[in-house]
């Protein structure tokens, strides 16, 4: 049988969850079909999947001109405000219409 607890954000776990916890560290787990122990070859393609998601995921390095006014209104987003232009231009690259007021 399968027990589970919810434990929200921020929430910490009762005497008797720390107990349960403690308990499941000693116990050894057991291969099923449904979990069959994994090999050193199945360990080699999460590590070779985990490094292209993660290539994947990485953002470019862009130099790009603007005038000072637009500097100084991304400036005032505050912190953070590179991402917000990232998004931007994402949002208007993915617009047509957006791309045919700039040409």
């Amino acid at each position: 049988m399968n027990k589970y607890t919810v434990v929200k954000k921020g929430q910490q776990p009762t005497q008797k969850q720390l107990e349960e916890l403690q308990k499941l560290r000693d116990i050894e787990p057991i291969p099923d079909d449904n979990n069959p122990e994994l090999t050193f070859s199945d360990m080699e393609r999460f590590r070779i999947a985990a490094i292209k998601k993660r290539e994947e995921r990485q953002k470019q390095v862009l130099t790009l001109r603007v005038s000072p006014e637009t500097m100084k209104k991304a400036k005032s987003l505050g912190k953070g405000y590179t991402g917000i232009l990232s998004r931007l231009l994402e949002m208007a690259l993915n617009d047509p219409n957006m791309i045919e007021k700039c040409l």
